[in-house]
């Protein structure tokens, strides 16, 4: 066999593994996408006060003087059923303290705690969290994140909607904002890499190790996590809120994931390289799920979402410069199967773009192009798979790492 010949069977056999890679996992992505098409709409804010049930709100914090004002503002502006609104603070350093004090004044629903030291192998914001639930009186622990952003009407809602579907537990994917052109290039990428792995929020409950959960809008039964051992399961987890929700969810209870892109706002990064180091710590969600599913959701994003612009362009290229010929060559099958399978990909990825477009407060020209950073996406969840990280917010977590 000659050497032009020989390369010629070698590029076809990987070509058709490729292309039997791509198709199976194109249809595992179009299972997962499917109950998204009955999916529930964005969650409305509730207008008028409920008094038939209570709710702690619990915020942690550690050195966010520069984020949990909005936060603070948006609480104060709940009605009923919030009991309380408990500021979990881990000793911070930078005026949070005495903002918190401040709003306390004003709303005396509001309380500063300071949680415990933190113990070995406990994970800071778990922990603050733990701490908080301690001290809880509502019939529901409402966890928000201090860089978010309440509506009027949040808590309300979150009941309502928790009610209406029978939940235990929910949480609610926020609409960001504040985002810079180069954070909307890339961020969506990387969300659209969750909503490939795990399904769309609003949709039909996934099974216990497919539920997604959001920490900045989470919310729970207070004896439902007491009778489970409150927020321990969670300890050292770098995406404690779905490792929490997939156990509680293999235990039994009903756990939801919906739309909260009209009652909650969120600016969790100040750039782009931030975003990219701190969301990429976790974002592989590798403490609540076995290694072999997240290498197989590794393969399936880049087979589905990173690769086909790519290999769109490379066939497209070899086609217009006559190295391949779609009638009359042997592997001509081959390459009108690539191009089919690697537009329908695309199609998919735009199609989800357009359907992702309320998750932000502001879009423009870069939102719009954020598929071409879908090799980048898939570049950074294959790092977050392959490293477990040292540190967060300042403290290091060296010993969590070595484990």
């Amino acid at each position: 066999m000659t050497m032009p010949a020989l390369f010629a069977d070698t590029g076809r056999l990987v070509g058709l593994v490729l292309l039997a890679l791509q198709v199976w996992l194109l249809l595992v992505l179009l299972v997962r996408l499917m109950p998204g098409y009955s999916r529930r709409p964005p969650i409305a804010p509730r207008r008028t006060p409920r008094h038939d049930t209570t709710v702690t709100v619990m915020v942690t914090t550690l050195n966010e003087a520069q984020r949990v004002g909005p936060c603070l503002e948006g609480l104060m502006q709940q009605q009923a059923p919030l009991l309380e609104v408990l500021v979990v603070d881990s000793r911070s350093t930078d005026g949070t303290r005495e903002l918190v004090e401040a709003a306390a004044a004003r709303d005396p629903r509001i309380r500063l705690v300071t949680d415990d030291p933190l113990p070995p192998g406990w994970v800071g914001k778990v922990w603050a969290l733990e701490n908080g639930l301690r001290h809880a009186k509502g019939e529901w622990v409402l966890g928000i994140d201090a860089d978010t952003v309440p509506a009027p009407g949040l808590v309300g809602a979150v009941i309502d909607a928790v009610e209406q579907d029978g939940y235990d537990v929910a949480s609610f994917s926020p609409q960001f904002r504040d985002q810079t052109p180069a954070e909307r290039f890339v961020q969506p990428a990387m969300l659209c890499t969750l909503v490939y792995r795990c399904g769309a929020a609003g949709a039909t409950q996934p099974p216990p190790d497919r539920v997604l959960a959001n920490g900045q809008c989470f919310i729970a039964r207070r004896d439902l996590l007491l009778t489970h051992g409150g927020y321990s399961c969670a300890r050292n987890s770098w995406c404690d809120d779905v490792t929490l929700a997939r156990h509680l969810a293999a235990n039994g209870a009903r756990v939801g994931f919906l739309d909260g892109s009209n009652i909650i706002q969120v600016r969790s990064y100040a750039s782009l390289s931030e975003m990219w180091r701190e969301w990429g710590r976790s974002f592989d969600l590798k403490d609540a799920t076995p290694m072999w599913r997240r290498w197989l959701d590794v393969a399936l994003v880049w087979a589905v979402q990173g690769l086909p612009l790519p290999i769109l362009l490379v066939v497209g290229t070899l086609i217009a410069t006559g190295a391949v010929n779609l009638v009359a060559s042997p592997s001509a099958m081959l390459w009108r199967a690539l191009l089919l399978v690697n537009g329908s990909a695309l199609f998919i990825r735009l199609f989800m773009l357009w359907a992702l477009r309320g998750c932000y407060a502001e879009r423009g020209l870069t939102f719009w192009f954020s598929w071409v950073a879908d090799l980048a996406a898939s570049w950074r969840l294959t790092l977050s798979t392959a490293r477990r990280p040292k540190a967060w917010r300042g403290r290091s977590f060296e010993s969590l790492a070595a484990s």
